[in-house]
């Protein structure tokens, strides 16, 4: 276990007797690999006050030895013996479990083997800790919002009439391969015309069109970490006074938070910056989804800025979330303008840079 492993595992330790736990069963893989560094697809870690331990199967023993060399390897087969075998070997009466992660058919295998063990279940464990990101995961997301960058700067050359939807998500995405990322971040979205209207588009075979609106939101993976940015273009010489009216609303939208969002807002009052601004405009039915999100070994992560957020939750020095208003209309089109940044003691730091420029002559 490296210094900042050590570090994580240490902080996490200190919560127990908050949960009012012994110990603590991570199944979450984004969870597991911010705590032991292990990178494969199959693994729990239980921790106790003394111990850190890694099950997984034959095919990672060497990886799992490799990137979390200060966890105590366990070789688990997934069978009832193995089971009971690995929650004996950190014996505690009281173990929290990862409500969101564990299945109803993991629960019962484990009730069935009559250890004695009370499971707490615990709607969040490593989470709000992961929420603040440190400088080398910033650096890491950096890399990767700079690869999405260059394949966003390609697209007013890529996209042209005729073209459909996922031939120029497919340009994209080999962009950003070949600009050095390890995969993409989520399947890749292209919402042209009609389409742009749906703020969650399935990429699809619709060929565009001038005087299509096009919503692109893509991202890049680099070491696990993800970028996340949209931007919207209008392919043609002359948009329309509407367009121009609503993409500088949704401009203005995103730069007040930037201005005006800081540590100690809660984020229901960040997501209003952007919401009544919206509203006010005459356009409350037409943004539904919430502001912005965080973004880091899971593409979608918290915080979350969202009507919906619990009233006490707050915007902390160290979170990075993404600021994406939008306007969908039905039957009009869309506008989405998506960045995302770090909050410092000084400010937001942006992360993504591709200029708002819409207009593809």
């Amino acid at each position: 276990m490296n210094d900042i492993h050590q570090q994580r595992v240490t902080a996490v330790r200190q919560q127990f007797d908050k949960w009012q736990i012994e110990a603590l069963l991570i199944t979450s893989p984004a969870n597991r690999r911010w705590l032991s560094g292990f990178t494969g697809s199959n693994a729990m870690l239980l921790l106790t006050p003394d111990q850190a331990l890694i099950a997984t199967d034959s095919r990672y023993y060497t990886r799992a030895q490799n990137e979390a060399p200060h966890f105590t390897l366990f070789k688990h087969e997934r069978t009832r013996q193995h089971d009971r075998q690995f929650f004996q070997a950190a014996p505690a009466q009281r173990i929290g479990i990862e409500q969101k992660h564990v299945t109803l058919e993991q629960m019962a295998r484990w009730r069935g083997l009559r250890l004695g063990i009370r499971w707490q279940p615990l709607a969040e464990t490593v989470e709000p800790l992961r929420a603040i990101k440190s400088a080398a995961e910033i650096a890491l997301m950096q890399r990767a919002a700079a690869i999405t960058d260059q394949a966003m700067a390609q697209f007013p050359h890529l996209a042209r009439p005729g073209q459909t939807e996922k031939q120029l998500a497919w340009e994209l995405e080999k962009v950003m391969m070949a600009a050095g990322a390890d995969g993409v971040a989520f399947a890749t979205s292209v919402a042209s015309g009609p389409n742009s209207a749906l703020p969650h588009h399935t990429t699809g075979d619709r060929p565009l069109q001038i005087g299509d609106l096009i919503i692109m939101d893509m991202g890049a993976r680099l070491d696990g970490y993800h970028s996340d940015m949209t931007r919207t273009f209008y392919l043609g010489s002359d948009p329309p006074p509407r367009f121009w009216q609503l993409y500088r609303l949704v401009q203005q939208a995103q730069q007040t938070v930037l201005q005006q969002a800081r540590a100690g807002m809660t984020l229901l009052k960040v997501d209003a910056l952007a919401r009544n601004l919206i509203h006010g405009a005459g356009h409350k039915e037409h943004f539904g989804h919430g502001l912005g999100h965080g973004v880091g070994l899971e593409i979608h992560e918290g915080p979350f800025l969202s009507p919906h957020a619990p009233k006490k939750a707050m915007l902390a020095t160290g979170m990075n979330v993404t600021i994406e208003p939008g306007i969908y209309i039905p039957g009009w089109g869309g506008i989405r303008l998506e960045d995302f940044a770090w909050l410092t003691d000084d400010g937001w730091q942006l992360l993504s840079h591709a200029p708002q420029e819409p207009v593809i002559e």
